[in-house]
């Protein structure tokens, strides 16, 4: 079908060159052989020469050039005109092709960016649009295989006790209800990680206020505190006075726990974790650092994404469901703002950005807090 498009486009666009060439064509040809006729047939009846000869001259001069011109127009005309509805056409039917490829599920499909400037942007925009496709493709991938794992490491575990239990291999005591407790557990956090990750809003910024950003904070960290020193890690929390912006204060006060709670896990004994906030080019910037082995350079892109770990042993003493940044991403833009990490040298920094107030303008660049 849309090969048959693409050619009844290159036939339409062959037809109209060649109508259009035939018409310029006809239009000189009559213009020489009517008006420059009579005006050849006046000069040279005023010069003495027969009307007949002077006529019988004009054709087998003028006119015979201007039949044999107009036969070289029309064939040439014809030849560009095809030349040019293919050019179109090409990459036309490769991006129908295309298309279909990607209907069919190959999201690898790409199409050359040739032809004409419009046919070129179009040909950028569909390979932008594939690029696109097939990272969706991926994250929908890995969420579905991590999402199974995530489910069923607990369910096996759970219905191994329970098997055990029914058949009387082990004891019912305070340790297997409390084993089992555990993975109940588990399986709570993963439901309530899932709910909460569609309600973040990534793209509307209604009912935000007014929010003095380094009030909830300091609120947030003074919750978190106790479970540092209990895993006895030093924390250590440098804020200005206030920080104003525009977002959700319950929103804001999760991005920061979730961000503690990252920190508090991926962080070895003994080792160091810091909040910094500041306020800078119109922005208000906060920055949780850690020390630790760090996230590997192929992992850092992907820290974001929904059910991703570095920590790939799924150890539950070192890692959650993998989507507690992933919320932190879609809050954090929901206030406008934007999220970042780097890693290196045996320390993690993972910061985020909001518009202060009154401004909200500025740079969007990491924030260069001092140490």
């Amino acid at each position: 079908m849309r090969r048959r498009l693409a050619g009844d486009l290159g036939f339409r666009i062959a037809g109209a060159a060649i109508l259009v060439a035939l018409t310029a064509v006809g239009i000189v040809a009559v213009g020489t052989l009517v008006l420059g006729a009579q005006s050849f047939l006046d000069l040279m009846t005023a010069d003495g020469h027969p009307a007949n000869a002077s006529q019988a001259m004009f054709n087998a001069s003028v006119g015979r050039m201007v039949a044999i011109a107009v036969a070289i127009a029309v064939v040439c005309s014809i030849a560009l005109a095809i030349l040019l509805a293919r050019q179109i056409a090409r990459p036309l039917r490769a991006l129908g092709l295309a298309a279909r490829r990607i209907a069919d599920g190959d999201y690898a499909a790409r199409v050359p960016v040739e032809g004409p400037a419009e046919i070129t942007a179009l040909a950028d925009s569909f390979n932008e649009m594939a690029v696109a496709l097939e990272e969706q493709e991926r994250l929908r991938r890995e969420f579905v295989a991590n999402a199974a794992h995530e489910l069923k490491t607990p369910l096996t575990n759970l219905q191994g006790y329970l098997e055990a239990l029914r058949d009387d291999v082990i004891p019912a005591d305070r340790e297997t209800f409390q084993s089992l407790w555990e993975e109940a557990e588990r399986l709570v956090r993963l439901a309530r990680s899932l709910d909460t990750l569609p309600d973040a809003p990534s793209t509307t910024r209604l009912g935000l206020i007014e929010v003095d950003a380094a009030e909830v904070v300091r609120s947030t960290t003074a919750l978190a505190a106790p479970a540092f020193a209990s895993a006895g890690l030093t924390f250590e929390v440098d804020l200005p006075p206030s920080l104003l912006v525009l977002a959700d204060p319950d929103g804001l006060s999760q991005v920061v726990g979730n961000l503690l709670q990252n920190a508090l896990r991926y962080t070895s004994v003994p080792g160091r974790v810091r909040l910094e906030g500041e306020q800078r080019d119109g922005k208000v910037w906060i920055e949780v650092s850690n020390t630790g082995p760090g996230i590997p350079a192929a992992d850092l892109p992907h820290v974001f994404e929904r059910f991703y770990r570095v920590e790939k042993s799924r150890d539950v003493a070192r890692g959650g469901a993998g989507i507690g940044l992933a919320i932190v991403r879609e809050l954090v833009r929901s206030f406008g703002g934007t999220v970042g990490v780097d890693s290196g040298g045996g320390r993690t920094n993972v910061w985020f950005s909001l518009p202060s107030i009154p401004d909200g303008i500025g740079s969007a660049d990491k924030p260069k807090v001092s140490r």
